[in-house]
């Protein structure tokens, strides 16, 4: 097979063309998220393309390079979000493409590359089986769907509702409301934020294919999510509320805007986001009816690395997670962005 491979330095049309055709590229494989993490975090993206005799792509690869001294050197396909990892015309085109991943790993001396796929991919890669993406199949209109809901969750919409919450819709001005959200509840839960230029970045980057849907309490926001699709897949990648609130269920209001939004935009599929079987955000979106769909997260090692545990359930982090919920909203907000830029 005459396939070479290179990095891809354009803008991305052809890039873009190429996923655009692909039945199995997700919306992150898109070349604009390349522009969000280099402008958002200031990372060095690898995006490798490889092409067949004729120069036309046939395959790609983005890959993004983490380093700090905190949590080491390392590639991500793709990090901060679900999906991402090779996609190519066929298996021998697979194995081009991830001999070049590691051969670009050992080249700049990082520990390990992560892919996120939603299959196994190659041969005899390390793969973690630890975390499913759930998945709602969408009704053609907002009856059927809901009336497929469990009467407990049409409860608790209802609720919402009778409670004086209500919810709206848009896009860059309502970033605000959707970011102080966003900081108390990621301070609530023990994680560092990013800063809000990284939503600002996402917006700006994906206009069209992105919206804020906030539940309101007398004008103020207390649950907000950020939703993108691509193809007939919408999906929430963040969402938040306010403990204070939960009595009034704003996160069952909000979810439900954004269903009936997805259905309204001709969405075939909702994504609720990855979670861990059997914990409470696993629960939570099994209610709604979505399925679990298992996420394939590959490695490959540099020698004498270890499978690497960059998540708040290794007990190395359990201090530094009690320790940041006891901090004001107002200082995660500055220490927040520089470390979470690197934890993928």
């Amino acid at each position: 097979m005459d396939t070479t491979v290179q990095l891809c330095n354009e803008d991305g049309p052809a890039w873009d063309a190429y996923v655009a055709r692909h039945r199995d590229s997700s919306n992150y494989h898109q070349y604009g998220w390349k522009r969000v993490i280099e402008r958002s975090f200031g990372h060095t993206a690898h995006y490798l393309t490889a092409r067949d005799a004729d120069n036309r792509i046939c395959g790609i690869l983005p890959l993004v390079h983490m380093k700090s001294s905190l949590f080491g050197s390392f590639l991500v396909s793709l990090p901060f979000f679900n999906y991402g990892g090779v996609l190519s015309d066929g298996p021998d085109l697979d194995s081009i493409l991830l001999g070049e991943s590691r051969r670009l790993l050992k080249h700049i001396g990082a520990g390990h590359t992560e892919f996120r796929h939603l299959s196994i991919q190659g041969k005899g890669m390390p793969t973690k089986q630890h975390k499913v993406t759930m998945i709602l199949d969408l009704e053609h209109d907002e009856a059927s769907q809901w009336n497929t809901l469990d009467a407990k969750v049409r409860n608790q919409v209802r609720k919402a509702e009778k409670s004086g919450l209500s919810a709206v819709d848009g896009h860059a001005e309502l970033l605000d409301g959707f970011y102080e959200v966003f900081c108390r509840n990621m301070r609530d839960l023990g994680t560092p934020v990013h800063a809000k230029s990284f939503f600002r970045n996402i917006l700006e980057t994906f206009p069209s294919t992105t919206r804020i849907i906030s539940v309101l309490s007398n004008g103020k926001t207390v649950a907000s999510g950020l939703l993108t699709w691509f193809r007939s897949t919408l999906e929430v990648p963040w969402a938040s509320s306010i403990r204070d609130f939960r009595a009034y269920c704003p996160n069952n209001l909000l979810y439900w805007e954004a269903i009936r939004f997805a259905i309204r935009n001709g969405s075939r599929r909702f994504d609720f986001g990855r979670s861990t079987p059997g914990e409470g955000t696993y629960q939570f979106k099994k209610q709604w009816g979505a399925k679990p769909v298992q996420l394939y997260w590959q490695y490959q090692l540099n020698d004498g690395v270890a499978l690497p545990e960059l998540n708040p359930a290794n007990p190395r982090y359990r201090t530094a997670i009690r320790i940041w919920r006891s901090l004001p909203v107002a200082a995660t907000k500055l220490l927040g962005p520089p470390i979470v830029r690197c934890i993928p």
